[in-house]
């Protein structure tokens, strides 16, 4: 069956930003289209659920001073016959009252604010992942109660997914990113965590997301070690309730993400080992593994579409991801600044090892980070608005704003979570 032809780009768009594989839009812009209106890409068959309340589809609105033209047009939903019904802006904008929550912006930081999180859905999913978190996995001991609280995962996941459709969607990357955090603490951090037998653990850990097939004689053996511990009670629950609500792409799409987080956890373990201070770039390259990526690359699955395998796997699109991971990771790095100097040990972060390697005073290297971070994020946003401009798929847009949409959120989450966090006296 012949594939139906594109309408030639815009006429407006520059020269470099159509050069994105046509032969590639060619080929899949009627399935990515049709896949658009289901949960689980095309053989899923189940109806995308309502949009959430509070949210209509509507025009676009207005620019936001700061960012570009093409990303305020791929934020608003993309345009053209039959992507009506995809663009998805707040019906009536809320404001962000001053005092809404504490905190504040690191100064100078680029970033765009956002409503507060819908605090009905922050309430439910709170409610939801501590019964989860206790009667489902035994997660923690009731001494950390307070520390679990703190953490307002509700608040977070809410605020980073603003078109989830229903509760149970959002609960998807919710007990993923609590399990992702148990592996963290209990294994690496604070809990008990530690960079001797680290390879072991994760790979075990691992084993629960990517299920391990060997000889029957030991199948038990593996199945047992599932429930040994936290972390890997955690992860066996969590992944269960994604597959069975994601296609087998995005499936196999977050374990590959997660291999490159677990990666990423064991270069740091072998600095800690080896009491050794990276090179600036080598620290980077370890933060594009140990970083956020596994949240955003599942925001179709949490939104209730699928972006097909074979977009998503673009290098386009992975430059995107990529660039998003990475800057919100170093804003982890500059709020949890003045926690991790509070903690035992040496902590690495961003300033830090700028002010190691390259002999800055502890201010100037924070500052540079926050220099790093709008490189970064203005980076993210230009090759965002390119992609978008050049592949029109309706898929592509809504997973495009759902990155960008999470970028924000996180921000949101970690200027706002005082409990955790707070700035150094550096200005």
């Amino acid at each position: 069956m012949p594939v139906p032809e594109l309408p030639p780009p815009r006429s407006s768009l520059p020269e470099a930003v159509t050069r994105f594989g046509a032969s590639v839009l060619g080929a899949v812009a009627a399935r990515a289209h049709d896949s658009e209106a289901t949960v689980g890409g095309p053989s899923g068959g189940r109806p995308l659920p309502s949009p959430p309340a509070g949210l209509s589809f509507g025009p676009p609105s207005p620019e936001v001073p700061g960012r570009g033209a093409d990303l305020e047009r791929l934020l608003c939903g993309p345009h053209g016959l039959g992507t009506a019904g995809l663009r998805l802006t707040p019906g009536k904008e809320r404001p962000v009252p001053a005092t809404a929550r504490e905190g504040r912006p690191i100064p100078g930081l680029y970033h765009h604010p956002v409503p507060e999180p819908d605090e009905a859905r922050v309430e439910e999913v709170g409610r939801r992942i501590k019964a989860w978190a206790l009667d489902e996995v035994s997660l923690y001991p009731e001494e950390w109660e307070e520390q679990f609280d703190g953490f307002s995962v509700g608040r977070y996941m809410v605020g980073c997914h603003p078109d989830a459709p229903t509760v149970d969607h959002l609960m998807l990357a919710t007990r993923l990113m609590v399990a992702e955090n148990a592996v963290d603490d209990c294994y690496c951090e604070d809990h008990g965590g530690s960079p001797v037998g680290l390879g072991e653990r994760l790979l075990l850990a691992h084993t629960a997301l990517d299920p391990l097939y060997t000889a029957r004689e030991y199948q038990p053996g593996w199945a047992a070690s599932l429930h040994a511990d936290a972390p890997r009670r955690a992860y066996r629950s969590a992944m269960d309730y994604f597959v069975r609500a994601a296609g087998p792409s995005q499936a196999d799409r977050l374990r590959h993400d997660m291999a490159r987080l677990h990666l990423g956890y064991l270069a740091e373990a072998a600095w800690a080992q080896q009491d050794q201070v990276p090179e600036v770039w080598e620290y980077l390259a370890m933060r594009q593994f140990n970083n956020f990526r596994p949240c955003p690359t599942i925001t179709d699955t949490v939104g209730g579409y699928e972006l097909p395998a074979d977009l998503h796997a673009q290098a386009a699109m992975q430059k995107v991801i990529a660039l998003a991971s990475n800057a919100t990771t170093i804003v982890n790095d500059l709020y949890s600044y003045t926690k991790e100097l509070a903690a035992p040990g040496r902590h690495l972060n961003l300033p830090v090892v700028i002010a190691e390697r390259e002999g800055l005073s502890d201010q100037d290297a924070y500052l540079k980070s926050v220099e790093i971070h709008n490189e970064l994020m203005h980076a993210f946003e230009s090759e965002a608005a390119a992609l978008a401009a050049a592949c029109p798929v309706p898929s592509v847009q809504r997973f495009l704003r759902g990155v960008a949409a999470w970028v924000d959120g996180n921000h949101h989450w970690h200027r706002s979570n005082t409990y955790r966090y707070s700035l150094p006296d550096f200005w």
